[in-house]
């Protein structure tokens, strides 16, 4: 149930973006899941939540069109996000992360712009590329797995060492090493 509530949150989210013509990209867990489906359907792993990447300009409109779909704009310690209705919960929120900023003010990288997506059949999704380098730049335990999931699945693999800025190519080669 609450699977389908999460994809269901993610499809009228992007629906709604999508109906504004406000650019955006689907990043996190449901960008994983994406790409590893048309992989292996069998090898996604669900989240509980939607993240998505915005360019803070765009952020006013997207409150007032989220705010006509039922979503109430919040924030809490610095974290943008969007409640689906009011005894919504912050943990299955739809949370924001802009577009071409830094994540966190320690990272070394900022987060893709939103053009550097594709168009899946329902949603905008970030590139592979720029979904790697989110995850390798989090390196949280859930990113971690997130990144085997795509080795597993052949979607990247050691020839993308060279391609990686030297910090993350080390997180990569440690995955590859010890995927356990």
């Amino acid at each position: 149930m609450a699977i389908e509530e999460v994809q269901q949150r993610l499809i009228r989210v992007t629906a709604v973006l999508n109906a504004a013509n406000i650019p955006y990209a689907v990043v996190g867990g449901n960008a994983v899941a994406e790409w590893v489906g048309r992989v292996d359907k069998g090898a996604i792993r669900f989240t509980k939540d939607v993240d998505i990447l915005l360019r803070r300009t765009d952020l006013p409109r997207t409150i007032e069109v989220m705010a006509k779909a039922g979503f109430t704009f919040s924030e809490a310690l610095g974290i943008p996000f969007f409640l689906d209705g009011p005894n919504a919960s912050p943990r299955d929120a739809v949370h924001v992360i802009y577009s071409d900023e830094k994540v966190k003010n320690h990272d070394s990288v900022p987060a893709p712009d939103v053009s550097e997506s594709e168009r899946a059949e329902k949603f905008s999704v970030v590139s592979l590329e720029g979904l790697v380098r989110m995850k390798l730049e989090a390196f949280r335990r859930k990113d971690q797995v997130h990144l085997i999931d795509m080795l597993d699945v052949g979607l990247i693999d050691a020839t993308w060492l060279d391609r990686l800025p030297p910090q993350f190519a080390l997180r990569l080669k440690e995955l590859i090493d010890n995927p356990e």
